[in-house]
């Protein structure tokens, strides 16, 4: 789904109604029985809502939601912060239809009546003061009743399409005292920068389609929120007579003594993602080791340097082009160590190997100062970074590379011809063509050691089974892996979480994947 700007969003509505024929009041209308429907279903035990509208468009959307919940039985009341003479166009139109009387606030004086404090004492408040045509700063009536909104204790707040006061466009707000507190944002037709960036990106943010074509959605932003519908090709039932040979034999090379938990982890997530083979190939003395995780991983032992790590005579007689024959992909990296010789083992067999590769871990830090040798035109290479490994690759700070982390993982990928996995909140997919997808699963409980190891497998693994769209496993595999992060957090709490803890969420996250396909809501956050 792609993500616009403010601007684009404008000059969308505006081709959807001439070009196409939806006229303007049928958007809003649309617009505010999706927001209706969204209290309805997120809160069906609230029998008093509150609407608080500003007089441009995004007061119209609540409007129409207020009109809504009144039909569906609810007790509403509307605040309107201005004079209903200084209403126009589709918000006047909305306003007219309202079966209720609003209460009136014009100035603070008026806010503060007995009447409009009976507006805030609902049991959930719709903030729909200003939309995404708002440019800070926020002053008069529109800055008085968010500090009222934001000065209230904890209720339930739901946003029309932007909490009042936010930018659309920045991820940042300078006065974010003067940005109203939500707990839910109901947007339409496409997410902003905002939805996806700004601090209360954590919050439920669902994206409601009102009758706009899809073929008029267009940005120059060149970037795309993951949604089910995105990987649907990945969550396919299998057919009924497929066998192992169909899935792909994904090989992990990796591990070094005391490491030999990763590449066992990698393998196990390639086995959890679908795959039917799955190959470790380890250093000799930490195979039966990895051996013992899981019976359905197969191993291999390879030579090792005399502290146990991964040699350069791994390589000898052929012996690493006899293990990828018949392979699907290889996943090079997790656990494999810094060792000068595996290092130089690990460029090597990139260097060399044909097929589909991914690079993580100590597998990147092998190409700290020579990044220039990464190249992904022959085949297909996905590197998987965290900030940390960015840097080294690209000998800067990780604090450089969390300024634009966008910009980072688009020129890497466009200049290595491969996939950039930028691990993180809001993990980037950045493609060669200079396409990003924003990855809009995932928590902190995540920021544990064995997350990325499980993600490397994962993405070798659904790679192994769709090697007609490669590029696509790596983004599914990017959404499933926050998502199983999100339900062990659901159900443990994000301070004891593990990497173990995803795996056992998997089955769990495809399912859901499935599930929210089919909803009418898409969720980009929270």
């Amino acid at each position: 789904m792609k993500i616009v700007t403010a601007a684009e969003m404008r000059e969308i509505d505006r081709i959807t109604s001439q070009r196409y024929g939806v006229p303007s009041l049928t958007l809003m209308e649309n617009a505010g029985a999706a927001v209706a429907e969204f209290l309805l279903r997120e809160y069906p035990q609230a029998q008093c809502f509150g609407v608080i509208c500003g007089k441009g468009n995004n007061g119209g959307d609540g409007f129409v939601a207020a009109r809504k919940l009144h039909e569906a039985g609810k007790q509403v009341k509307v605040l309107l912060l201005a004079d209903p003479g200084d209403l126009k166009g589709d918000a006047a139109e909305m306003y007219k239809k309202l079966p209720l009387t609003a209460v009136i606030a014009r100035n603070e004086e008026e806010l503060n009546s007995e009447s409009a404090r009976e507006v805030f004492a609902a049991e959930v408040l719709v903030d729909a003061i200003l939309g995404t045509g708002f440019k800070p700063p926020v002053n008069g009536i529109q800055a008085a009743a968010i500090r009222a909104l934001n000065a209230l204790p904890a209720r339930a707040v739901c946003a029309v399409d932007i909490p009042s006061g936010a930018s659309a466009d920045e991820p940042f707000e300078p006065n974010p005292e003067l940005v109203a507190k939500c707990g839910g944002i109901v947007t339409f037709t496409a997410p902003k920068p905002v939805h996806l960036f700004n601090r209360f990106a954590c919050l439920k943010t669902v994206v409601a389609q009102i009758g706009t074509p899809r073929e008029a959605v267009t940005s120059k932003l060149a970037m795309e929120v993951i949604t089910p519908d995105d990987i649907g090709t990945v969550l396919l039932p299998r057919e009924p007579d497929a066998h192992k040979g169909d899935f792909g034999h994904v090989l992990i090379v990796g591990g070094s003594v005391g490491k030999a938990g990763a590449p066992a982890m990698a393998g196990m997530a390639a086995l959890r993602a679908g795959a039917g083979l799955v190959t470790v190939a380890v250093p000799r003395s930490i195979q039966p080791t990895v051996a013992g995780f899981m019976p359905e991983l197969m191993t291999e032992a390879l030579e090792e340097t005399e502290v146990g790590t991964i040699s350069m005579r791994a390589l000898e007689y052929g012996r690493m082009d006899k293990l990828m024959e018949g392979k699907s992909v290889v996943a090079i990296g997790p656990g494999i160590s810094r060792h000068p010789e595996s290092a130089e083992f690990v460029r090597t067999l990139v260097a060399e190997c044909d097929l589909p590769v991914v690079l993580d871990a100590d597998g990147l830090n092998a190409f700290e100062g020579c990044a220039s040798k990464l190249d992904g035109s022959k085949r297909l290479l996905v590197v998987t970074p965290h900030p940390g490994e960015m840097a080294r690759l690209t000998n800067s700070s990780a604090r450089d590379i969390q300024k634009d982390r966008v910009g980072v993982a688009r020129n890497f990928a466009r200049e290595h011809k491969c996939v950039v996995v930028l691990k993180g909140w809001r993990t980037l997919i950045a493609l060669p063509e200079g396409m990003v997808w924003v990855n809009p699963t995932g928590n902190p409980g995540m920021a544990s050691g064995g997350t990325g190891d499980i993600l490397t497998g994962l993405v070798a693994g659904l790679m192994g089974q769709h090697l007609s769209e490669k590029e696509r496993a790596s983004i599914a595999a990017v959404y499933l892996h926050g998502l199983a992060g999100d339900l062990a957090r659901d159900e443990l709490e994000e301070h004891v979480m593990t990497a173990t803890d995803l795996l056992r969420c998997l089955p769990a996250a495809f399912r859901v994947a499935r599930e929210r396909a089919r909803d009418k809501f898409v969720r980009v956050s929270g």
